[in-house]
Order: C-alpha cells, then sequence, then structure tokens
C-alpha cells in the first residue's frame, strides 16, 4: 500500500506492506484526507510540537475488524480522530483533554496519509471513531477535525452578539473561524492576511471587511479608525507568524480577548510588556486541538447544514501526487482547503 512520510522537507509517497491489525483494531480504508496548517509547519516550517507524522483528517470505510471490536463493523463509513484522551486522569476530569497524556501519544498507524491505516483500540474504545451519516460525504467528512478545532478555540473566547472580531490569517480555519464568530452574532468580522485570493475567496461566503497588510501599511491604525479607536472584542490568530500576535495587543480593545489558534514554530519568543498586560487586562487564550466533545460538534454542524464547509475545498489530489498536493496548498496561489482522494 502507500503512505507519505516527510523527507527532506518534501513529501515522499512509500510503498509498504498493508498492516496486520491487532484484536481490537480496526483497518480503514482512506477515501479523503484533508492537509492541515500543522502538515505544512512539519514540511516547511519549523514545527513546534512533538509529533511529526502527517495527515490526521482523514475519513473512510472499515475494511477489516478485529475479533474484540464490537462498536464498530465491516463498511461502515468512518471519520477517525487521531488523538484521544483516557477520561480518567486529573487533567480530563477538569475537561482538559487535549492536555491528556494519552492525547499526546494516541495516533494512527501508519497516518491518515496512506491508502489504508489501522486505528488503535484506545482510539476505538475512546471516541475515535464516528459513524458518518448517510447524508456527509467523505469529502465533508475530512473537514470533521478542523472545523472541531475551530469550534473548541471559539468556545473558549465566547464569542458574543455584537463582538467586533479580528482574524489574522484568511486559511481554511480562519475561514471557520469567521463563518463560526458570524453565526454567534459578531458584528463585525475583520480579515487579514496576504493573500489576496484568500481574502477575496473569503468574501464570497462571509460578511467580512478585509485587509492586506502589504496594501494597507498600518494595520493597527486601520483598525483602529474602523473601531471607533476602541479596538476589536476579540482576535484570532489563525496563523503561527509573530508578527501577528504583537499585532493582536495593538488592536485588540482593553479587556478583550486574544485566541492563540495557529501553531507557532519551534522557539517562537516574543517581548511582553507585563506592565501593559495587567492594566489593559488583556486574556491571551491557546487552544491546541480538538477533543471527542468537539469532533462530535463539527459532525453535527456538517450533517445539519450549519456550515457549508464542501464550499472550502478548493483542489483534490490523489494519494500518489501528496507532494504536489503540499506545494499547492504551502504556494497557496489559488487554493484553500486542499485534500487527498482515493
Amino acid at each position: 500500500m502507500l503512505t507519505a512520510v516527510v523527507k527532506n522537507k518534501a513529501i515522499v509517497v512509500n510503498k509498504i506492506d498493508l498492516p496486520a491489525i491487532g484484536d481490537g483494531e480496526i483497518l480503514v480504508k482512506m477515501h479523503s484526507c484533508g492537509i492541515c496548517g500543522s502538515d505544512l509547519e512539519k514540511v516547511f516550517g519549523k514545527y513546534g510540537m512533538k509529533s511529526s507524522r502527517i495527515g490526521h483528517e482523514p475519513a473512510g470505510e472499515v475494511v477489516k475488524v478485529g475479533l474484540k471490536v464490537k462498536t464498530v463493523e465491516l463498511g461502515e463509513r468512518v471519520f477517525a480522530h487521531h488523538h484521544v484522551s483516557c477520561h480518567t486522569c486529573r487533567l480530563c476530569l477538569q475537561g482538559d483533554y487535549t492536555m491528556c497524556d494519552m492525547y499526546q501519544n494516541s495516533n494512527l498507524e501508519p497516518c491518515g496519509l496512506s491508502e489504508f491505516f489501522i486505528v488503535p483500540e484506545k482510539n476505538i474504545s475512546n471516541g475515535g471513531v464516528l459513524k458518518l451519516p448517510t447524508n456527509v460525504s467523505f469529502e465533508e467528512a475530512a473537514l470533521i477535525e478542523p472545523l472541531a478545532c475551530c469550534l473548541r478555540g471559539i468556545t473558549k473566547i465566547a464569542i458574543r452578539h455584537g463582538y467586533v472580531v479580528a482574524i489574522f490569517g484568511a486559511g481554511p480555519t480562519g475561514l471557520m473561524h469567521a463563518m463560526l464568530a458570524e453565526r454567534q452574532g459578531a458584528a463585525k468580522i475583520v480579515l487579514i492576511d496576504f493573500n489576496d485570493f484568500r481574502l477575496d475567496f473569503a468574501k464570497r461566503y462571509c460578511d467580512v471587511s478585509t485587509f492586506n497588510p502589504s496594501a494597507q501599511h498600518d494595520i493597527v491604525n486601520e483598525i483602529h479608525k474602523l473601531t471607533d479607536n476602541i479596538g476589536v472584542d476579540a482576535s484570532i490568530l489563525a496563523t503561527g507568524n509573530m508578527n501577528a500576535l504583537i499585532q493582536a495587543f495593538k488592536i485588540t480593545r482593553k479587556g478583550g480577548k486574544i485566541l492563540l489558534f495557529g501553531v507557532p514554530s519551534s522557539k517562537s519568543n516574543f517581548e511582553l510588556n507585563l506592565g501593559q498586560l495587567y492594566s489593559n487586562e488583556h486574556l491571551m487564550v491557546p487552544s491546541y486541538g480538538a477533543s471527542e466533545v468537539e469532533t462530535n460538534q463539527a459532525l453535527y454542524f456538517i450533517y445539519d447544514k450549519l456550515l457549508n464547509v464542501t464550499n472550502l475545498i478548493t483542489h483534490r489530489f490523489k494519494l500518489q501526487d501528496t507532494n504536489s498536493a503540499f506545494q499547492c496548498a504551502h504556494t497557496a496561489n489559488d487554493s484553500m482547503k486542499v485534500i487527498i482522494v482515493s
């Protein structure tokens, strides 16, 4: 079978033997898998987290079922989450599921960007397999995980009716955040990115104002004009760019919230004036990953057509062309969400 791995800042598609499953595992034939911004960081950047494995947004058909598995049947259409929590440790009991040691160490084998992949027993028993309703396509299911992450992040900062929201990064998760903020009653959404294609793309699906810092250099001044010199109520960083974080502190109003959503590069550092942080009461909230709570919420959003995530997909590639798919997603000249399909 074919599987994609990172090698020398590129993607190599290797041919390996079809893996044998254990009694508590299932084998899934991948039908779709999205390419995530964190995947791109692992190839083209300096990824700051532990795992270097790519492909964690897969959906497919169950083709083998271990003898001990009673909750999943042969032929079922599923989304498989790569990380699961134990639900019994102190962190899980307090709702911090993505901080659980099991969450950090669980994964699919060999990865979601494979012709076939194994879902381990602990992923099955801890909510990592979602059965797809008939009206949810494999392509839509490939967007469950990123939407789940956005749902978790935006819930953390509690967007309220009438909020003015700035979103740094107009990629797929930036646009998902815009869609969710719009649903939650945001009065004005400002999308900031250097990519004019993506800014124009966003306007088709959301009521947003857009700013390109390369064209409008004083983005801080422009935002303050837009908000009567008050600043935005919340800033969302759907990018790991540290300059965006610095700007977020400048454009967010006193008492406002800053969501650190995009994955920062390794050893990302910046200076922070604690006196200003204290006096302005800025609340900076990181949001890493998603749990089964949010993946189920995301599936419901897609199933009930609360968000039309299919519109985000602009490019589809075959597994053997994964390197080209990564290049397409990285350059983003004319792409939003790029997925691999069988």
